[in-house]
């Protein structure tokens, strides 16, 4: 091993390598993006399209079915779902894993493209958009006010508080939930109406051709010229009952004649609600490369200066992080690695029973869990709970290289060759068996990596960042351990008391394991049989094992969805996401809980109950979830339910099952047969 005799003469060269590998490690950490898990979400395309004032049948045979006429010839494409309601389409597009994400939104765009024609003009233009899971806001801020309305509130936050978090460093976007927006709201007199022989076209004509910013042109002298600015635009609600409808009898007929007209809110559709008081929420969006625990530190700096610019009455507060279970997730891995490393320096001190022989494998473990960062950046990986469990269980792999170098060193130090000798003696001897036993552990973890499926793209950081350890641990076993042992290991002459009593203790241990050895040779059928009773109990308990994907976790937070039947208002909503409101009032484990209702749609609602800090509760989230199962089932205008959010970056609210009824019947059958459906299942909650 010339490369490994090199470094043991050339101290300074075997250390200058370890710290190379260290400085790349570090500022590959700084440059690795955090997250949670690693993305395993299918490439997703949504369009979506608004039609004003049609039904959900319109929809549905107009714009939904002539989308997906077009959409179904796209190459790679797994499924195809739409939604078709009142007003909007909805579909979406799942493509398999192989397919460019970027490709196949040009597709889509493209096969849309070709039937524009073919459908309503009066539709908005559809809109597609990928769908990411960075894409969601991963922070709510709640503004309230007490001197101010819906519609003022959002007016203030709309001009002088987004702003101020989209300029923040790793915010994408900033969303509004439970805005009112303003406009003039025009309620028409039907009688009236008809009176003077008008129709509600005829009102819609007279604004749309009154109320313009018209170019009006500019005036020109032989020396200047003036810029006109024509005033034709509409603001006030006096203006707008000016509004000549048509000349009748002399006099002419005005809006306000057969109308009321009032500055409101453009519709009364969505509405948000956080401790049971009304309130706008403000959703924080990252940028996909962007560190989610940078973000929500900068966002929990600028609250205290936001809240002292706000006016008397209006307050700013953190309705939902979602980054407190990542920051405390990530927290909780450094200190296992901590006490991981504490546990190795013990076990190794025990059995070497000298500080300078337990130091050696203690740096070997940095400096190969450093250098990992520099393979994770080479490889597009991120730092997750995944990869920080692979350097979780690498600490244990990674030393075991240096324990093997530095146990045959020791032995010819023991046996009184000089250090410099025993380290080069000793390599030679343990330096192809370190690079087998290496590349066998990279091996067996490396194949991981092509798993197939979601499972493969889950647990691929997870494999690369642990062969990836194990890889660089042999480096520096043949490079900085034998260069280490020739420099701090010495012969003793004469052992301590410590040393003596380990050695007794040790030396029991051996002489029991003897004597357990010769009997088990003796009853060679006897283990046998044991042996096969053992495995054949295993596989029975493990066929009586409950199997998922992942293990539900305790990330302190309830998702709770509520849907009304179609055609309710949002007064009908509201009504029911009261009564889950003072559901949740009543549980004690709760900090807050934000309501939004509707949530996508008018008849929806959604839930965020935030749980107290795991330290200052002995419930478990899971089971909290299970005792509001049953108090919500009993709310009758509603379906509602609670969830805990699923794990290892699944897309969704934890609904492990899904069931779709296809059928060439009308809507009106499958629905009676989805109700059957529903019945039989509450007869079988198991």
């Amino acid at each position: 091993m010339g490369f490994t005799e090199l470094c043991i003469r050339r101290p300074v060269f075997a250390t200058v390598l370890s710290l190379v590998l260290v400085l790349a490690g570090l500022m590959s950490f700084n440059r690795l993006t955090i997250r949670e898990y690693p993305n395993i979400d299918e490439p997703q395309v949504t369009v979506l399209t608004t039609y004003t004032g049609a039904s959900a049948e319109i929809v549905e045979s107009q714009v939904t079915q002539v989308l997906e006429g077009s959409l179904a010839g796209i190459e790679g494409i797994d499924t195809i779902e739409s939604t078709s309601r009142a007003e909007s389409s909805r579909i979406t597009i799942r493509f398999r894993n192989t397919v460019d994400i970027n490709a196949a939104t040009s597709d889509v765009r493209d096969r849309v493209s070709r039937v524009r024609n073919l459908l309503p003009d009066e539709i908005s233009e559809p809109n597609i958009s990928k769908v990411e899971a960075d894409a969601q806001p991963i922070i709510f801020l709640v503004m309230q006010s007490t001197s101010m309305n819906a519609l003022e509130l959002t007016d203030y936050v709309d001009r002088f508080v987004v702003n101020r978090f989209k300029n923040l460093d790793g915010v994408a976007d900033v969303t509004i939930n439970g805005e009112r927006r303003y406009a003039m709201r025009i309620w028409i007199d039907p009688s009236r109406l008809a009176g003077y022989g008008l129709t509600v076209q005829d009102v819609e004509n007279a604004i749309r051709n009154q109320n313009a910013d018209i170019p009006a042109g500019r005036i020109e002298s032989a020396e200047r010229e003036f810029t006109v600015l024509s005033r034709t635009a509409l603001a006030t609600p006096a203006e707008f009952e000016r509004i000549v409808l048509k000349p009748a009898g002399g006099l002419q007929v005005r809006l306000g004649d057969v109308a009321r007209v009032e500055l409101s809110s453009a519709d009364v559709r969505r509405e948000g609600r956080y401790n049971g008081k009304t309130a706008i929420s403000i959703g924080i969006v990252k940028q996909a490369v962007a560190n989610p625990l940078d973000v929500s530190r900068e966002v929990r700096a600028i609250l205290p200066r936001l809240n002292a610019d706000l006016p008397e009455g209006v307050s700013a507060s953190i309705g939902f992080d979602s980054t407190v279970f990542i920051d405390r997730s990530i927290e909780n891995v450094f200190t296992t690695i901590l006490e991981a490393v504490a546990l190795v320096l013990i076990i190794i001190f025990l059995f070497l029973h000298s500080f300078r022989a337990a130091l050696i494998p203690i740096v070997t473990i940095p400096v190969s869990l450093i250098a990992t960062f520099a393979i994770m950046y080479a490889t597009g990986l991120s730092v997750n709970s995944l990869t920080m469990l692979a350097m979780v269980l690498a600490i244990g792999l990674v030393v075991d290289d240096a324990i093997v170098v530095l146990e045959n060193i020791y032995r010819h130090i023991e046996d009184g060759m000089k250090p410099f000798e025993a380290a080069i003696t000793g390599a030679r001897e343990i330096g192809f068996a370190v690079i087998a036993m290496t590349l066998t552990l990279a091996a067996v973890y490396a194949p991981i990596a092509f798993t197939p499926g979601r499972t493969g793209r889950l647990f691929l950081e997870f494999a690369i960042t642990l062969a990836g350890a194990v890889i660089v641990s042999g480096f520096v076993a043949l490079t900085l351990t034998p260069m280490m042992c020739s420099k701090l290991l010495r012969h003793a002459e004469k052992k301590n008391l410590f040393s003596r009593v380990v050695e007794g203790v040790l030396g029991g241990l051996e002489r029991g394991y003897r004597s357990s050895l010769s009997a088990a040779l003796r009853l060679r059928w006897l283990v046998l049989l044991m042996a096969v009773g053992v495995a054949g109990a295993g596989g029975y308990v493990l066929s009586q094992m409950k199997s998922e994907l992942s293990p539900v976790e305790d990330r302190g937070t309830i998702t709770i969805t509520g849907n009304a039947p179609e055609g309710a208002s949002l007064a009908y909503t509201q009504r029911y996401a009261g009564q889950v409101e003072q559901i949740l009032a009543g549980v004690p484990e709760l900090s807050s809980y934000l309501v939004i209702v509707g949530a996508g749609e008018v008849t929806r609602f959604l839930t965020f109950a935030r749980l107290k800090d795991w330290d200052e509760r002995e419930v478990k989230q899971q089971q909290i979830t299970q005792s509001l199962l049953p108090r919500l089932r009993k709310i009758a205008g509603v379906q509602a339910s609670a969830s805990n959010p699923a794990s290892l970056g699944v897309r969704g609210f934890g609904k492990p099952l899904q069931i779709v009824i296809q059928s060439s019947a009308s809507y009106e059958e499958i629905n009676a047969l989805a109700d059957k459906l529903v019945e039989r299942l509450r007869d079988n909650p198991g």
